[in-house]
């Protein structure tokens, strides 16, 4: 049986059709990049990891109402997911300085912000997926309003969520961002949470000790970086105390 046609490849993902009309099978690659790609290396495992903490957090967002793309897990690689059309930004939630933001602002990485902030960045690897405000969005056409004003409540609301889950198990969520797409029913149009919410797309630190537990690992040289994404995955219980080795499945055909 021949293997599905790929749609898409990116830095951490692969997308092939689904097995029905309107679906994709979101396939999690080991590959790790930062800074745009200029750090690139293969993390045995960061797949296997990513694919099963998104599953964790979409289908936690399910729960309390917060649409999602995410359809169900197919393997330890793949899930399946509706196709939906991504709307070109990176929505970016923070909590506490961190990364840009202290560079851009002088602030102290760890500064607990006033209020959580939101911020868009257009999504253009060429570009270093600059930052945007509203009046661009606007201009652009890349959203309307409304859907500005839908952004803005579920980035808030899977904050809020996020926020708790990780506190509860003692880490602190300083930022994270995610996408959102357009999903079509007929001539309705409904937003939807999209891509993936993993340690690839969040800063996570210990509350204790401040370690951090992301893709900073990688990023800054501080160790491995299995290691802190099956740290997340153990104390969610995603996963055992002691997993084995994750193997490398083949495709789903």
């Amino acid at each position: 049986m021949a293997r599905r046609k790929k749609i898409y490849e990116g830095k951490a993902k692969t997308l092939y059709e689904g097995p029905e009309p309107g679906t994709i099978v979101q396939y999690f690659k080991d590959d790790a990049t930062a800074f745009n790609a200029e750090k690139k290396d293969v993390i045995e495992g960061k797949g296997v990891l990513n694919n099963l903490l998104s599953e964790y957090f979409m289908v936690g967002l399910g729960q309390i109402g917060v649409p999602t793309h995410f359809l169900k897990r197919l393997n330890m690689r793949e899930q399946l997911v509706r196709s939906c059309e991504i709307i070109p930004l990176e929505v970016i939630v923070r909590n506490y300085a961190a990364g840009s933001m202290s560079k851009r602002l002088g602030i102290d990485e760890g500064t607990q912000l006033p209020r959580p902030i939101v911020e868009y960045c257009y999504k253009d690897d060429s570009l270093g997926d600059p930052l945007v405000s509203e009046e661009h969005i606007a201009a652009f056409g890349w959203a309307s309003q409304q859907d500005m004003d839908d952004i803005l409540s579920l980035a808030l609301r899977v904050n809020d969520f996020m926020s708790g889950v990780m506190f509860g198990v003692g880490i602190r969520l300083v930022d994270f961002k995610i996408e959102i797409g357009r999903v079509y029913d007929g001539d309705f149009q409904r937003l939807v949470v999209a891509d993936e919410i993993s340690p690839d797309s969040c800063r996570l630190w210990d509350i204790e000790s401040g370690q951090k537990l992301d893709k900073d690992v990688f990023r800054r040289d501080l160790g491995s970086l299995t290691d802190a994404y099956s740290e997340v995955a153990r104390r969610l219980g995603v996963m055992p105390n002691n997993p084995p080795a994750p193997s490398k499945p083949t495709l789903v055909n």
